[in-house]
C-alpha cells in the first residue's frame, strides 16, 4: 500500500538539509507522537503529580548559563476553578544531573510547595482583583524552598519563594504578566528560579492514537494543546553550576531528567518518605516506546536500571504500525542508533552515529569504566544558541536543538517520525520525507528572556 498524492500533501514537506545535517538527523528521538501527557495509566489518575515536558538549551540571551523548564499538570482548562491548579503538597519536584555518566543523579534541584489561604471561610481563589503576589485579595497563595541536592548535601537555595497563581481571568488579574514577572526569583550570582503556570509549550496533533492520523491521514493539523495551560518550573542556572567538576570547558556534556516524588501513600501524606511516581527525560518514551504493562514501573524506575528496557528501544512498535497501515517499510531491526541516542547519547565511540555531540563521555574527566547507559535528555552546553533557529532541529543544520537539548520551539513530533522511519537510511521511501503532524509552531509566542514559556490561556478551551 502506497500513500495515495492527496495524503502524502496533508502532511508536511521535509525541508532539504546538508550533507553535515544529513549524517546527524538520525540524533532524532526515538518513534513517538505524544509528549508526556496521561502517558502511564497510575499518572493519567493524579495530573498534579504527572511531570510532562523537560525543556533544556544554553539560554539564547544569556549563553553563559542554562535554562531548564519542566512542566506538571497536563490539560489545564483555563476555567477550572474554583480549587484551580495549585503545584502538589508534600511532593519532591525534582530536576535531576548526571554529569558523569554512571546513569546517577550528582546534582538534583528539588522543588517543595507550601499552601495558604488569607481567608478559609470563602470558596474564591480570589476575593477582588489582585495586582501583586502579596495583594490580600489573592487568597490562595503557594511559596516554594528551592534545595540544591549532592553526594555532599542539601543546601538550601531559596526558601518561601513565591509562586505565580492559576490565571483566574482579567477581571480578577488584570496585568497578569505583571504576575508572572514578579514570580521570578534570583539567587547566588547569575541564578534565577520561577514557578507559576504558563501555556503548554507543546504543540502536535495527537490524533495519532487514532490509528496514527485516522488511518487514511485525514487527521493532520490541529494542535490538541492549544488553550491548556500547566504549571511550570523553570530554572537558570550558570553552566559551572552543572558541568563535572564546576568545569563546563572541559566536561560541557550533561544529562537531565525530571522526576516526581510525594510523600506517604496519599498527597496529604505527611509522612517525610518519598516515592518517585514519574520520571520524565527525553519526550515521547513512555508513551508509545514502553508498553502498558511496563509504564508505571518506568514511572518508578531510576536510569542506572534503564537496560531493562533496552529491548523496546531496539525492537520499537511505532514504524511496524506505520508499516502496516501505510505501508512505509520499517526499517531493520536492532536499531543500533535509537539504542545510542536514548542510552549513551551520541558520540564516535558509542555506536553507528558517526558524529560527537551529546555523550557524557565526550567530557574529559568521565571515568569511562563507570559509565552506564541510560534514558536521559542530553544537552551539550558548549554549542551557542542558533542566530535562527531551525524548529527541526539538528535534523535541520542546527545542532544547538533537538535533541542535544530541546527548546521550547523545537518540532519533537516531526523530527521523531521522519528520523524513526529512516529518512537518512539507504533509499527511504519517498514517503518518509513528509512525515509530520501539519503542526509546526506553538499557538502562543515565547518570551524573550527568562522564563521564557509563553503567559496562561484565560479562553475556554471550547472557545479557543
Amino acid at each position: 500500500m502506497k500513500l495515495a498524492p492527496s495524503r502524502r500533501r496533508a502532511l508536511r514537506t521535509a525541508a532539504a538539509v546538508g550533507v553535515s545535517a544529513a549524517c546527524l538527523a538520525t540524533l532524532a528521538p526515538i518513534p513517538g507522537s505524544a509528549s508526556s501527557h496521561r502517558e502511564a495509566p497510575l499518572i493519567a489518575g493524579t495530573p498534579s503529580l504527572d511531570n510532562t515536558d523537560l525543556y533544556a538549551f544554553v539560554s539564547p540571551d544569556a549563553p553563559s548559563t542554562v535554562t531548564m523548564v519542566a512542566n506538571w499538570q497536563p490539560f489545564s482548562e483555563p476555567n477550572g476553578g474554583p480549587n484551580f491548579y495549585p503545584f502538589a503538597e508534600h511532593t519532591a519536584h525534582d530536576i535531576n544531573i548526571d554529569n558523569d555518566g554512571d546513569a546517577r543523579a550528582d546534582i538534583t534541584y528539588r522543588w517543595m510547595f507550601k499552601t495558604t489561604y488569607q481567608n478559609p471561610n470563602t470558596f474564591l481563589y480570589n476575593t477582588g482583583p489582585v495586582t501583586s503576589l502579596t495583594d490580600p485579595d489573592l487568597n490562595v497563595r503557594q511559596t516554594y524552598t528551592l534545595q540544591r541536592i549532592t553526594k555532599g548535601g542539601a543546601k538550601t537555595l531559596l526558601s518561601k519563594a513565591r509562586v505565580a497563581p492559576s490565571f483566574t481571568g482579567a477581571a480578577s488579574m488584570p496585568n497578569y504578566g505583571a504576575l508572572s514577572d514578579a514570580a521570578v526569583t534570583s539567587y547566588g550570582s547569575g541564578a534565577k528560579s520561577f514557578a507559576g503556570q504558563a501555556d503548554d509549550a507543546f504543540f502536535a496533533d495527537l490524533r495519532v492514537f487514532d490509528l496514527l492520523y485516522g488511518g487514511n491521514l485525514s487527521e493532520v493539523g490541529q494542535d490538541t494543546l492549544k488553550g491548556y495551560n500547566v504549571n511550570s518550573i523553570a530554572l537558570q542556572v550558570p553552566k559551572a553550576d552543572l558541568a563535572l567538576k564546576g568545569d563546563a570547558t572541559r566536561n560541557p556534556v550533561v544529562g537531565i531528567w525530571t522526576t516526581t516524588s510525594r510523600a506517604g501513600a496519599s498527597m496529604k501524606s505527611k509522612s517525610s518518605k518519598l516515592q518517585q511516581v514519574s520520571r520524565l527525560g527525553m519526550p515521547l518514551v513512555n508513551e508509545v516506546v514502553i508498553p502498558v504493562a511496563k509504564k508505571n514501573e518506568f514511572n518508578a524506575s531510576k536510569p542506572e536500571n534503564d537496560v531493562k528496557f533496552l529491548k523496546y528501544v531496539q525492537k520499537p512498535e511505532v514504524p511496524k504500525l506505520i508499516q502496516a497501515i501505510y505501508g512505509i517499510p520499517a526499517p531493520a531491526e536492532p536499531r543500533k542508533d535509537l539504542v545510542e541516542v536514548f542510552l549513551t547519547g551520541v558520540c564516535k565511540a558509542c555506536g553507528p552515529v558517526q558524529a560527537d555531540l551529546n555523550s557524557q563521555l565526550l567530557n574529559m574527566d568521565v571515568k569511562a569504566k563507570k559509565f552506564a547507559p541510560s534514558e536521559q535528555l542530553r544537552l551539550n552546553m558548549s554549542v551557542a544558541p542558533a542566530a535562527a533557529p531551525n524548529r527541526l532541529g539538528v535534523v535541520g543544520g542546527d545542532l544547538a536543538g533537538f535533541p542535544n537539548g530541546r527548546r521550547l520551539a523545537d518540532d519533537v513530533i516531526d523530527v521523531t517520525l521522519q528520523a524513526a522511519e529512516g529518512i537518512l537510511l539507504p533509499n527511504p521511501p519517498a514517503a518518509v520525507a513528509t512525515l509530520g503532524d501539519g503542526v509546526n509552531s506553538n499557538d502562543h509566542a515565547f518570551r524573550a528572556m527568562f522564563p521564557y514559556v509563553a503567559l496562561p490561556n484565560m479562553v475556554a478551551v471550547n472557545q479557543s
